[in-house]
């Protein structure tokens, strides 16, 4: 069988891996000069440096399974533990602990960050009227938010959660499509009672569960001790494929029983793995899957750009993990930092300091429009206005700007329908399959998971 995979990212790369014992020839090809995808290590002189991604959740052990199987176990390490703040009013403040993606369920944790009325409000929630939840739908985050707990739980903890791990805010993003087990919850409620249900109810259920859970987990997030080329590295190096790079691929059309791709190599596939954008996977199936092809397009993506710094001293920089933008912050422009070297110890063991700063949110052109020169004095005078730490007497060694266009999809309470109706329209054409992290949700667990799913069902 002759496999043809469109996409040399991470679920590119998981699909080929996961073909590499089959009876089936894989090509896999990559418009742009690498492979990886959204996972970027740079070569610092310090040392490897991820530009993209940064860590992982731990929690989900089929991915530290994988992980393992690769060879790359003792490669993980866990983070230093440190909190991280927010920036809201002029001010970095600690950020919540507890609750839900910033959701709580009682004022007592915010109440550092938003005003006495909104605590009030959060903590009247459970006694007022509940709302309808629908349990085959979804709904939009932000909306829910602001109408049971008010503005400002929205705009300096949710938002600047959901960003950092997004690049939207929350009212662009529904609530089953990013916040799952908040889904899960309400479900249940809606299910358990009359199909009214209660925001604080349902977090507080939560964080119950979770306190109940047996200690001795180890850390929530993990990283590679060399960054993210490790992993995509050992998926390529032991997949076996056949990867060509600057290989891009404008079209599939139907050839006998197979395929033939333009741009690619003189060879009809009998199967073809699209594991590319939404709005590139929209334009590839224009032909053989007009119907998905038209689905897809009311996927929209976030621009984002990552500056990457190293300074010669860590002196100064706080103690903590990093820094979370509120929305509507106007001091700044930078939307969060990582301390890199203080949330990961094996990057502080090559001493001074790596710090990454953050840009651009869904709905905004920074990431377009900025040159470099502004990204990176933005960076170090954001910096030095939220912690005081003056980057550039600091000694700024190294830089790396990277922008990703287009780096992820907007996951807003449609999303998950349009899905289930791709996937619905593509189960019905012999011969083709899709993948990424449009499909599967954002985070590198995730985006295995279905990749191989995909390569399972192939086989």
């Amino acid at each position: 069988m002759n496999i043809a995979i469109i996409g040399a990212g991470l679920a590119g790369l998981t699909a080929a891996f996961e073909l590499r014992n089959a009876d089936a020839k894989a090509d896999v090809y990559e418009a742009t000069d690498r492979i990886g995808g959204k996972l970027y290590t740079v070569a610092f002189e310090a040392g490897p440096t991820d530009m993209g991604a940064e860590a992982f959740l731990a929690r989900r052990k089929d991915a530290v399974e994988f992980f393992t199987e690769l060879g790359l176990g003792d490669s993980l390490v866990e983070p230093s533990g440190l909190r991280s703040l927010i920036w809201s009013n002029g001010e970095a403040r600690g950020l919540p602990t507890g609750g839900v993606m910033g959701i709580p369920s009682t004022s007592e944790t915010v109440a550092h960050l938003v005003s006495a009325e909104t605590a009030a409000r959060i903590d009247d929630e459970a006694n007022r009227e509940g709302f309808t939840w629908d349990t085959d739908g979804d709904m939009n985050v932000g909306k829910l938010v602001r109408e049971r707990y008010g503005d400002e739980v929205v705009d300096v903890i949710l938002s600047s959660l959901l960003g950092g791990v997004y690049s939207c805010t929350a009212d662009d993003l529904g609530v089953r499509a990013t916040i799952p087990q908040l889904a899960e919850e309400l479900d249940r409620l809606a299910e358990a009672g009359d199909g009214k249900v209660h925001l604080s109810t349902a977090v507080a259920n939560l964080e119950r569960s979770r306190a109940e859970l047996p200690t001795g987990q180890g850390a929530v997030f993990n990283t590679f001790r060399d960054g993210y080329h490790e992993l995509y590295e050992a998926l390529a190096e032991q997949s076996g494929a056949d990867i060509y790079i600057d290989a891009f691929i404008s079209e599939i059309r139907r050839e006998g029983n197979g395929f033939r791709l333009k741009g690619g190599e003189d060879t009809v596939y009998d199967h073809v793995i699209l594991a590319v954008p939404a709005p590139t996977a929209a334009l590839l199936l224009k032909e053989v899957a007009p119907e998905a092809a038209q689905e897809l397009q009311s996927v929209k993506l976030a621009n984002s750009a990552v500056v990457g710094m190293r300074f010669a001293t860590d002196e100064g920089l706080p103690q903590n993990s990093g820094v979370l933008v509120a929305t509507g912050a106007d001091d700044v422009k930078a939307k969060a930092f990582t301390f890199s070297s203080r949330k990961w110890p094996h990057l502080a063991e090559r001493g001074g300091a790596i710090v990454r700063a953050s840009f651009g949110r869904f709905g905004d052109n920074i990431a377009l429009t900025a040159t470099e020169d502004d990204l990176v004095d933005w960076a170090l005078d954001d910096l030095k206005t939220i912690t005081g730490f003056d980057g550039r007497e600091a000694g700024l060694e190294e830089i790396f700007v990277q922008r990703w266009f287009g780096g992820l999809p907007r996951f807003d309470e449609h999303h998950l329908a349009t899905v289930a109706n791709v996937r619905n329209i593509i189960d019905k054409v012999d011969g083709i399959s899709v993948t990424g992290a449009w499909a599967s949700g954002v985070g590198v667990p995730a985006v295995v998971a279905d990749a191989r799913v995909v390569a399972k069902q192939l086989l």
